[in-house]
């Protein structure tokens, strides 16, 4: 029953962040009355909202449980100083992320002003192999995560988007030789992104930070020695006192 409350919830995305009962029903392979059953008892709890539309939502009390994750918050409260002092310095898109699995997970993201338009948003995934935080994770992650990954189907997103496995091999290796990843308009054609590794006070590789600009404003070999600075920065501060 747990698992048939759990894939009701799971119905919803950032694309559908409102469904009718027919709709969670469906989208969720759950009976309709067992779903209308367990929508009352989630949202008895806080776990799903009802509107005045009959529409259901996600409720605040799954929000109040997610900033108690310690990877998230307690990671986020350390790097927001560095991050807001990146985004004033660039005025440019800055973005926190981990990796949950085989992809990414943004936990925090600062929007520049008259910054290049982003697809992300805190608390969304994305594919490991696309963005500039995503292949700083990826370089970094085991090896058995990294073959998961580049023998699986690699999503396209623009015509830019490197799907050949081999191509990301080598350039999961340039990262981890420069100590920086560059997603040069892989995800959206007037974009690249510059992303470094987060690493945690054992030296490991616990999430990564990434500038998001313009294709052409800047150098992006330069933007990585910025990107970089940063990072080290809050890996110092994951790594001092508690």
């Amino acid at each position: 029953m747990v698992g048939r409350a759990l894939r009701l919830l799971d119905a919803f995305s950032a694309e559908r962040p409102e469904l009718t009962l027919s709709d969670i029903a469906r989208r969720a392979d759950v009976p309709l009355a067992t779903t209308h059953r367990l929508l009352n008892e989630l949202r008895a709890w806080g776990a799903v909202e009802r509107g005045e539309d009959g529409l259901y939502r996600i409720g605040l009390r799954l929000w109040e449980l997610g900033t108690l994750a310690p990877r998230g918050q307690g990671l986020r409260e350390r790097a927001l100083p560095f991050l807001e002092d990146l985004s004033q310095i660039t005025r440019e898109n800055v973005q926190l992320a981990v990796r949950e699995g085989t992809k990414v997970v943004f936990i925090e993201r600062i929007a520049g002003s008259g910054a290049v338009p982003v697809l992300t948003r805190v608390g969304g995934r994305f594919a490991l192999t696309a963005t500039g935080v995503g292949l700083v994770l990826l370089a970094h992650a085991p090896t058995e995560v990294q073959d998961e990954v580049l023998s699986g189907p690699i999503e396209r997103y623009t015509s830019r988007t490197v799907t050949d496995p081999v191509r990301l091999r080598r350039m999961l290796a340039d990262v981890r030789t420069s100590g920086y990843s560059i997603s040069d308009r892989q995800v959206t054609l007037d974009a690249c992104s510059v992303g470094a590794a987060i690493h945690d006070r054992r030296g490991q590789v616990v999430a990564a930070v990434s500038l998001v600009v313009r294709h052409g404003s800047a150098s992006p070999h330069a933007l990585g020695l910025l990107v970089r600075t940063s990072a080290r920065s809050i890996s110092r501060a994951l790594a001092g006192p508690v």
